[in-house]
């Protein structure tokens, strides 16, 4: 009903790529420790500055109910989950904080 594997696949490489694009044209302020070739569609893992901006990052998120984006425990950084279920409306938003959080 929603198209298909193809459908899903070309709507999770949407979502990804709008954030990629987010973080790669940045200027240098966000920035993926990922090889762009190996790069995951379903999360989508970036650093800031430093770790104060990625703590102030996070918690004005959660206001905006942008939620979940700390990253891993021990590696820390921002971690995007784009799962299926994810709308583009959600990426949208998280790109718009991103640009006028920079």
């Amino acid at each position: 009903a929603q198209g298909g594997l193809a459908a899903m696949e070309e709507a999770a490489a949407a979502r990804a790529g709008l954030l990629y694009h987010t973080i790669d044209e940045s200027n240098g302020y966000y920035r993926s420790p990922v090889d762009p070739a190996a790069r995951s569609l379903m999360n989508v893992v970036f650093r800031l500055p430093d770790e104060e901006s990625e703590a102030r990052f996070v918690a004005e998120a959660n206001q905006r109910r942008l939620l979940n984006l700390k990253g891993h425990r021990s590696v820390g950084g921002i971690r995007a989950s784009l799962y299926n279920a994810m709308p583009m409306s959600g990426v949208e938003a998280l790109a718009s904080y991103m640009e006028s959080f920079r």
